[in-house]
């Protein structure tokens, strides 16, 4: 820790004034508020969280909702499919996110699964991604937009599985 010296005289107990140095904080300490210690005496402190964990956060909960495919739109779709071939999976692809102090707010894009109703899904990633975001992030959501980009059809799969094996 740096620290600044400071020359400072000091009365010793035979009287005589001798000088020792003193070191000082390098950051200012502002007084704790009352009762804003921990039970084993540390200090209150601070904690910030990142936006790409709440991104990931909101991913994770909006990748667990039924009737979901996928999430982001086409190219970052097809980024995704090589970064999974290399297990580098993005789990904050399709997701953009604001924080502040105490606030929070998501923008989800989405594929959904044929026959899933669009509206329904879209409203469970709206309650699944503010739950998870209240819960482990401990943030108020003022809003998640979640956008329909694309719906994913079960023939799709069939025809990526024989281009595959033509391959």
């Amino acid at each position: 820790m740096a620290t600044n010296e400071i020359d400072k005289t000091v009365a010793s107990e035979d009287g005589i004034a001798k000088t020792r140095a003193a070191t000082t904080p390098r950051v200012d300490r502002a007084p704790a508020a009352p009762g804003a210690t921990a039970q084993d005496g540390i200090s209150a402190g601070r904690t910030t969280i990142a936006e790409s964990v709440v991104a990931k956060v909101a991913g994770i909960a909006a990748r667990e909702v039924s009737g979901v495919h996928s999430l982001g739109n086409g190219g970052a779709r097809a980024l995704g499919a090589i970064r999974d071939a290399v297990n580098a999976t993005d789990l904050t692809q399709g997701v953009k996110v604001e924080v502040g102090e105490t606030q929070a707010a998501a923008d989800i894009t989405i594929v959904v699964d044929y026959p899933a109703p669009i509206q329904d899904v879209a409203e469970n990633v709206r309650n699944s991604v503010v739950e998870a975001i209240t819960r482990l992030v401990g943030l108020q959501v003022v809003e998640v937009n979640v956008d329909v980009n694309d719906v994913h059809l079960p023939t799709d799969d069939s025809a990526d599985d024989a281009e595959s094996r033509v391959s």
